[in-house]
């Protein structure tokens, strides 16, 4: 079988509410419940064919959304925290690994890097002890491949 998949959509997440993004309203009708109804579905799937141990479902995205509505009514980029959503893969599943502040503006509590996710999902790949990065990979690359610590929680 297949050890990695990745699914993109033609989806854009922009809800700047500008001339060319949609509304926070529009958006999340055409887009947050068509990605609600399929996560839900393969989560189901999984538990019901007993896989939920030998499969890894990884939602997130690059970055999050201001924390405040602009003045269009829209949201813009923000980088200082984004979605995260894990399900299955062996992990330790059923918590919420850190938390935001009030407005949703940044982590209050163990926050996370894309150096953890990377992490995490090399764990549940591999034994990363006895990985071996090819010759020519860059530095910053193989550390994040070999040096990161996986996701507090889920091993």
């Amino acid at each position: 079988g297949c050890g990695f998949v990745t699914v993109t959509t033609n989806f854009v997440w922009d809800m700047h509410a500008d001339v060319n993004n949609a509304t926070i309203e529009e958006g999340m009708d055409y887009m947050g419940r068509p990605l609600d109804h399929a996560l839900s579905a393969f989560v189901e799937d999984l538990a019901a064919r007993g896989l939920t141990d030998k499969i890894m479902l990884v939602a997130t995205g690059e970055m999050g959304r201001t924390p405040k509505v602009n003045a269009r009514g829209g949201r813009d980029h923000w980088g200082g925290i984004a979605p995260l959503f894990v399900y299955g893969g062996g992990l330790n599943m059923g918590q919420v690994i850190g938390q935001s502040t009030a407005d949703a503006g940044a982590p209050a509590t163990a926050p996370q890097s894309n150096a953890n996710l990377i992490s995490t999902i090399m764990h549940t790949l591999f034994d990363v002890g006895e990985l071996r990065t090819a010759t020519g990979v860059p530095q910053d690359i193989a550390r994040i491949i070999t040096g990161s610590e996986p996701i507090p929680g889920f091993m």
